[in-house]
């Protein structure tokens, strides 16, 4: 028989369990069970059952209700367990493997001891938070138990959550803190440890603009109802995503607030260190490669007249950023002079001044120790033009570097050499392991099929996943099954973040055709609109091999010659909704 105090009031016999009705003697054995294996005095325990305004004879009446508990005990078949009378009180005895709340105890005491197994400290901590069944005592009617006890309660399980969620954060798992962080800073909305750590989840899984959001609403809260502000604690994280620091398991050095390609956006902002990737899956093959290029022992004999290069293309929101940023940091150990990414666009997707990107490069490649290897990450490249200037300088300094672009850049290849990854979309295996990472476990593996329906949706384009995660994330009792049927109504317009519209696959797309100039444009969408699945030169005379060409070099059509070209079905439904649009706007120019 075990008793369970963390939630209503219960006796468990295996899987059986019965919750215990109100009455005195239920009050008698929550006061008892709360101070399990000490004296209770009676004088408390009258308080606890009868109040503060206690009847002459509570004395004998107490007497009383430990007779009727122990005839409880008799009829549920409690035997190991007994109510002694002590001199000044009585005693119940317990152990962890008989009453919840000390094997909570116990479990928390066992995580301290693992502090250097994260991992296993973060397992042992959610056993034990897993003992607790709902709001505390609602079966127990005792003012003074709710009053003296139950904060006491409630904070014991406060401090461990907070603990998990920092071990999460450590561990890099910010989605799976998500969740837990979302409903405990609205029960708590004045612990600020809390809230401090909901913003540093949201920012270092890509929502910049909603960890801002909730700094704001935080501090207007404190001001409001306090009268304080934030903590410095918090006035800090605030200073550091401002910044647009990589706060990584801690609050590092600044970098550039560099949103990658699952974001939709570049920075107009200078140089910084390469951000870290927030749960960062599949490109196995890719990763395993370039890792192994970057990191192969330099040739004997001359140097080389141009630096190492490796290059990430693909159409938008396919992850070339995210996959840079993710091989910079596995192969930090052999680029001891720093990894530096360099943004090539402004925020509206025009291209960077040559002067001002040349001046970042020269002082990346200055800010580390002299001889020791750089690596730096040219992102979202326009065109080759942009890159072949500052190839001498970087191979001068025995630098290397990994170039981002939604182009092909084949002359830059053909004229420099390297080695391309050019990206599809991900498999099903691979959107799956997203969904797992993001969501949890827990959450997809018990809709399964809606989870692959859900990917679908997405076209298996990471960045349509970021979107979709992140609006589940801030909803964890929707169902995925529920979100196919939504999401399945029109993707185009729900794959969005509506706090933060700009980040959005339509957004993505319109800025994709924007740069790609009128005529480029206006042939895709003709492409994109004609029926069936695939599209050859001889389909339409209007669309010339040439220009298909150079529409697969941006990304935006797929295969080639000597077959059909293909247009991905998540850019097909865009160009069927974008389209009247388009020709308007074409009209009035």
């Amino acid at each position: 028989m075990r008793f369970q105090l963390l939630g209503p009031l219960t006796l468990a016999d295996g899987h059986e369990a019965v919750v215990l009705q109100p009455s005195k003697p239920t009050v008698l054995l929550a006061a008892l069970l709360l101070h399990a294996n000490t004296v209770v005095s009676a004088e408390y325990l009258q308080r606890a059952v009868w109040g503060e305004e206690q009847p002459v004879t509570a004395k004998a009446a107490l007497q009383t209700c430990v007779l009727r508990l122990r005839r409880l005990f008799t009829r549920h078949g409690v035997t190991g367990t007994v109510i002694e009378a002590v001199p000044g009180g009585y005693r119940i005895t317990a152990a962890p493997h008989t009453l919840d709340l000390l094997g909570f105890r116990d479990q928390v005491r066992r995580a301290v001891t693992l502090s250097d197994d994260p991992d296993a400290e973060l397992s042992t901590l959610k056993d034990a938070l897993s003992l607790w069944q709902g709001s505390l005592l609602t079966n127990v009617r005792s003012d003074v138990l709710h009053r003296d006890e139950v904060p006491r309660l409630a904070e014991e399980r406060l401090r461990s959550v907070e603990r998990v969620c920092d071990l999460l954060l450590r561990l890099g798992r910010c989605g799976e803190a998500l969740v837990e962080l979302w409903s405990a800073t609205r029960a708590y909305p004045e612990n600020e440890r809390l809230h401090e750590q909901l913003i540093e989840a949201l920012y270092r899984t890509g929502r910049q603009s909603q960890a801002l959001a909730e700094y704001r609403r935080v501090k207007a809260f404190l001001l409001d109802e306090l009268g304080v502000d934030p903590s410095p604690a918090l006035q800090q994280l605030e200073l550091a995503i401002l910044r647009g620091e990589d706060l990584g398991t801690g609050h590092g050095p600044a970098a550039a607030p560099v949103r990658t390609a699952e974001a939709g956006a570049a920075t107009d902002r200078g140089a910084g260190p390469v951000p870290a990737v927030p749960n960062f899956t599949g490109r196995e093959a890719e990763t395993a490669a370039m890792v192994a290029r970057l990191t192969a022992p330099a040739e004997p004999g001359e140097e080389a007249p141009h630096p190492l290069t490796v290059l990430v293309s693909g159409p938008p929101g396919i992850g070339k950023s995210a996959l840079a940023h993710h091989v910079a940091h596995l192969v930090r150990d052999a680029f001891p002079g720093g990894r530096w990414l360099v943004p090539m666009t402004r925020p509206d997707g025009g291209a960077r001044r040559s002067d001002d990107i040349a001046a970042e490069v020269s002082d990346a490649l200055r800010a580390g120790p002299d001889g020791e290897r750089v690596l730096l990450v040219l992102d979202d490249v326009v065109d080759a033009d942009q890159v072949r200037p500052l190839l001498p300088a970087i191979a001068g300094a025995q630098g290397a570097v990994i170039t981002t672009s939604r182009m092909g850049l084949a002359g830059l290849i053909a004229t420099h050499g390297g080695w391309v990854h050019r990206l599809t979309a991900f498999t099903e295996a691979e959107s799956y392991a997203l969904l797992l990472s993001v969501l949890g476990a827990e959450r997809v593996e018990e809709e399964p099929d809606a989870a692959h329906r859900l990917a679908r949706l997405c076209g298996h384009f990471p960045f349509a996943l970021r979107i979709l995660t992140a609006r589940l994330l801030t909803r964890p009792g929707l169902r995925l099954a529920d979100a196919v049927g939504w999401l399945g109504e029109d993707p185009l317009a729900r794959l969005t973040l509506t706090d933060s519209p700009d980040i959005s696959v339509r957004a993505l797309l319109d800025g994709a055709l924007n740069r790609l100039g009128p005529r480029l444009s206006e042939a895709f969408q003709r492409v994109a609109a004609a029926p069936g699945d695939t599209f050859a030169p001889e389909d339409s005379p209007a669309v010339t091999e040439t220009v298909l060409e150079q529409l697969a070099d941006a990304g935006l059509l797929e295969d080639g010659p000597p077959g059909p070209y293909r247009v991905h079905e998540l850019l097909r439904s865009y160009v069927r909704r974008t389209a009247p649009e388009h020709i308007r706007r074409t009209e009035k120019v």
